[in-house]
């Protein structure tokens, strides 16, 4: 568990930080397919036991390769997922080299909650998603999930660990950063 407590420094207590992930091992398994898929086009080009002629090897060989590469980065990118918050925005890194990327400024949240059961069938599978009726997400795994509601009432969801930590830090930075309401009015016209 990280500490996520705000530190003190010169100019007081520093914004927290949140930091969090979620990791789904079964994306593993299609990956693993994309690999088959690769070696079955390599294979096909050095091999070559076809014996119909060079366009439909060419076809089967580009064709094993490239869907080897999309099942390949479609399971990796989203086996894992890290989540940043700090008192600008809220960071999103799918994958293990963080692609694809999302970057949400904390002025464009309006609130932050959380989602106790996130399911890949709400959302149409996993990976990155977007439903008209619903927002955005990134869903790497069935479970919790931080959902922020947006100042142009969409909501981006994303499944972590700690999502209830998250959507603590969020509201803290938000209500930080927040204009002070003026008093409200007594009643009466000059005392």
């Amino acid at each position: 568990m990280r500490d996520h407590s705000p530190k003190q420094g010169p100019e007081g207590p520093a914004p927290p930080v949140w930091t969090g992930h979620a990791t789904n091992r079964l994306q593993w398994l299609p990956a693993i397919g994309g690999i088959a898929c690769l070696a079955l086009g390599v294979l096909l080009a050095v091999e070559s036991p076809w014996a119909s002629g060079d366009a439909p090897l060419l076809m089967a060989v580009i064709g094993c390769i490239a869907a080897g590469l999309l099942v390949l980065f479609g399971t990796l990118a989203f086996v894992h997922v890290a989540v940043r918050v700090d008192d600008r925005a809220m960071e999103v890194r799918c994958g293990h080299i963080g692609v694809p990327r999302r970057r949400i400024p904390l002025s464009h949240v309006v609130d932050a909650d959380v989602d106790p059961s996130v399911t890949p069938r709400q959302w149409g599978g996993w990976g990155y998603r977007w439903r008209p009726e619903k927002g955005t997400a990134v869903i790497v795994r069935r479970g919790e999930g931080l959902v922020l509601r947006l100042g142009d009432g969409r909501t981006f969801t994303v499944t972590v660990d700690d999502a209830e930590s998250a959507a603590r830090t969020i509201r803290t930075l938000l209500h930080r950063a927040a204009p002070p309401k003026p008093p409200a009015p007594t009643g009466r016209a000059g005392a």
